[in-house]
């Protein structure tokens, strides 16, 4: 899953696809670098983001997703807001990924009556701006796969096709608690729905490798990333599409003769 910001301010690149002419650009580079499909949004998330209102959240996102509806792969609306979902939906976005884990029963109801997949992420508060003064977990593994058991079995007798699974790293989370989620992703799979990992250039990741630029993190992030696919992940939400089809490629290559040999 290729990410394509269309925002002045998030964390790793923000502002630089806002226009269309750079965001349809952009968008193609990273089909043709193999991504399987591309997640728009047209609001930060990072921890302390402002909120933006649902009309300039619009006015972002809508005409990219039309222009990009030609592209060979899917195209899914990363928003939070049933009204930006509700019109998104209805040009024909493919899929629906909710970072507050369709707490609003708007969400689930939209990605049902279009008959779309929904992402379920977990994230402690629905709101971005204050998630990190909820970090606190007993247990972060069973108490993010309990939140998201209970969101995709809500979702599912709503009438959505199929979910999938998000921890949300980064998102109300420690150091520790990304580390963990992502050793014992294993014990999400077995709700046995689809895990999305997308650890893309987080703020962890350049804690460990020391990389203070976002931008600069594709190394410790290719690394977490095999290391999730090793513990089960079907989906990578990516910046860096080509890195990871590369590494992919010779780490599928290994697996097998492990598998075979």
């Amino acid at each position: 899953m290729g990410v394509l910001n269309l925002t002045p301010d998030s964390f790793s690149d923000g502002g630089k696809y806002q226009g269309l002419e750079a965001a349809i650009k952009r968008a193609r580079q990273m089909v043709a670098e193999g991504a399987d499909l591309i997640d728009i949004g047209g609001e930060s998330t990072r921890p302390g983001a402002q909120p933006v209102d649902a009309e300039e959240e619009k006015r972002r996102v809508l005409p990219v997703l039309e222009a990009l509806l030609e592209l060979e792969v899917p195209i899914s609306i990363d928003t939070r807001k049933p009204e930006v979902a509700a019109e998104a939906l209805a040009l024909g976005a493919h899929l629906l990924n909710d970072v507050t884990g369709l707490r609003d029963e708007r969400m689930a109801a939209l990605a049902a009556r279009y008959e779309v997949p929904a992402v379920i992420m977990h994230m402690p508060v629905p709101d971005p701006a204050t998630m990190q003064q909820h970090a606190h977990y007993a247990d972060v593994v069973t108490e993010v796969r309990e939140f998201l058991q209970t969101q995709a079995r809500k979702a599912l007798e709503a009438g959505v096709p199929q979910v999938v699974l998000d921890p949300g790293i980064g998102f109300g989370k420690t150091l520790e608690h990304n580390l963990e989620l992502i050793r014992r992703l294993n014990e999400l799979v077995t709700l046995g729905h689809p895990v999305l990992l997308g650890a893309s250039r987080k703020r962890f990741v350049g804690t460990l490798s020391g990389v203070e630029v976002a931008e600069q993190r594709v190394m410790g992030t290719v690394a977490a990333h095999l290391f999730g696919v090793s513990r089960g992940a079907r989906i990578l939400r990516v910046h860096d599409v080509r890195a990871h089809r590369e590494a992919l490629a010779v780490w599928n290559a290994l697996a097998r003769e492990v598998v075979h040999g």
